[in-house]
């Protein structure tokens, strides 16, 4: 179990809940190759290192990153601003505010005293020696390692020591008094200019990065790495009180955690993640911001209007039954209330047109889609959505979500990437889906588009083949104005489409296939 791959997709879903239930905010969460953890606190928005970035088992990999997220997530909880650590005010700043945000945090997350010690354990692997830097860097850096982990490695000399342990003890008050009287980052920012005279340094000078993964051929036996963090335990033990170095080690809190990880992760190498068929791509970027196609009104609106479907039951009026509607038989409709039960058990499969001509809508576009997918997992319909684009002059079939894994940040991040360019190959398309959907079997087939095919002719002998496997064909014609979207949906069904549908306001479009749905 250890060995296995750990696949982003699987390891943001997870992030995602987390950062959002530590910070109490709607974050995006990303993960991508750079030179640092990078936090965006106007919007909301974390971009993480890759797990390979850390050292050690899997195991160990996923706590430093989850620990990472921890941080990540008070930040955002607590602070005000975050400098670059680039320079040294920036660099002392971050400094004080790690020590600040990691005591006021667990406050709250009390279960994350073992996983911090066992972070720092690593995180004292990672940071430089002090013999390789040179110059004032090095006195930067040997107060960041006294002040966070007790101990510097490498040397300094014994009037540089000293005024390490000068500036700790200042910067450990400061933190306190900050914490006591609830003092923001700026407070926090005015006291840096004195620590920066107490170890003599210049405010601007460059801070070289210590990451994970900066340091090669890193090797430690368990027996040290526990001796290690056992030194790190009493240094802070002030903060944190006696902990175990070895329970620490162990970490079995949170490896139940990682055990579900695992089988979500291995579940989705096996299924539904790894495209089918030749042709079909998945889009691969995990940096991106999903919450820009997130209309929380649009989706609230939807699950309140097709609430009565989620219970199963619907309330309608008829001629006679047993219970009589005053106000209905006033207005002149059917005066008596029976309660007629819903099942939908369609399985539906969603092809999205994002030909060039939706580019300047394919914003609202995304946010009208992914309220619809929120809406049919809310109502736990199955169903699979697909995108079609032109990538370097190829036609691409992306695949946003298969059928057996749920709706989710990442299918999201997968249609936030898709970007509306190139034609309407719609039979081109077909022909790629094709051996998937004989497979697959679906009894709804929906298009959704904003134009004319290219090659009409072709598209209406796919229609025919996907119809004569028990398919029903569907179509939902996007327009910016009702007679445009009148005449799309109109050509659509020369095609040879068994339904086809007319929507000239984007949000209109999960009341019109859930209204499909409603009617199969």
């Amino acid at each position: 179990m250890q060995s296995l791959h750990l696949r982003n997709d699987t390891l943001l879903e997870i992030a995602t809940f987390l950062i959002r239930r530590w910070s109490e905010k709607n974050i995006s969460v990303g993960i991508s190759e750079q030179k640092e953890i990078q936090t965006k606190l106007k919007e909301n928005k974390v971009v993480m290192l890759p797990i390979d970035h850390y050292f050690g088992t899997n195991f160990q990999k996923y706590r430093q990153f989850r620990t990472a997220l921890w941080y990540e997530a008070m930040r955002l909880k607590h602070c005000t601003k975050i400098l670059s650590n680039d320079h040294a005010f920036g660099f002392l700043l971050n400094t004080l505010e790690t020590r600040r945000i990691e005591t006021v945090g667990r406050r709250q997350w009390r279960g994350m005293d073992e996983e911090i010690i066992f972070s720092y354990g690593f995180a004292w692997l990672y940071r430089p020696l002090l013999n390789s830097l040179y110059g004032k860097t090095r006195i930067a850096e040997a107060f960041s390692q006294y002040f966070l982990m007790g101990d510097i490695k490498g040397e300094v000399n014994p009037s540089q020591f000293e005024k390490i342990v000068k500036a700790a003890k200042f910067a450990k008050e400061v933190v306190k008094e900050s914490i006591e009287k609830n003092h923001d980052t700026e407070w926090l920012e005015k006291k840096i200019p004195e620590i920066i005279k107490i170890l003599e340094l210049d405010a601007l000078i460059t801070i070289p990065l210590s990451v994970p993964k900066i340091g090669t051929g890193i090797a430690i036996s368990e027996e040290d790495f526990v001796k290690m963090l056992g030194k790190i335990t009493k240094f802070r033990e002030s903060d944190f009180g006696e902990l175990d170095p070895k329970r620490i080690a162990e970490g079995k809190t949170v490896f139940e955690e990682f055990k579900v990880l695992l089988e979500e992760n291995q579940l989705n190498e096996n299924r539904g993640l790894s495209s089918e068929n030749i042709g079909i791509s998945i889009p691969s970027s995990m940096d991106v911001d999903e919450t820009k196609i997130y209309d929380v009104d649009l989706v609230n609106n939807l699950k309140a209007k097709f609430k009565e479907w989620k219970t199963g039951w619907k309330e309608q009026h008829v001629i006679t039954g047993d219970e009589f509607d005053e106000e209905a038989y006033m207005e002149g409709h059917s005066p008596f209330l029976t309660d007629k039960k819903i099942t939908i058990k369609t399985r539906i499969v969603i092809l999205l047109d994002h030909s060039s001509s939706i580019a300047n809508e394919q914003v609202q576009y995304k946010k009208a889609t992914s309220a619809l997918c929120e809406v049919l997992a809310f109502l736990k319909v199955k169903f699979s959505v697909y995108a079609f684009n032109t990538e370097q002059r190829q036609v691409t079939c992306w695949l946003i979500k298969p059928e057996n894994i749920k709706w989710n940040s990442i299918a999201a991040k997968r249609l936030a990437q898709i970007k509306a360019n190139g034609g309407t190959p719609l039979a081109e398309v077909y022909s790629i889906m094709l051996p998937m959907i004989r497979s697959k079997k679906p009894d709804i087939f929906l298009t959704l588009s904003d134009g004319e095919p290219s090659d009409p002719d072709a598209v209406r002998a796919m229609v025919n083949s996907f119809k004569l496997l028990g398919i029903k064909m569907v179509a939902i014609g996007v327009g910016p104005s009702p007679m445009i979207s009148t005449i799309i949906a109109s050509n659509l069904k020369h095609l040879g489409y068994e339904n086809t549908l007319a929507v000239s306001r984007l949000n209109d479009i999960p009341n019109r296939v859930l209204n499909v749905l409603g009617r199969n």
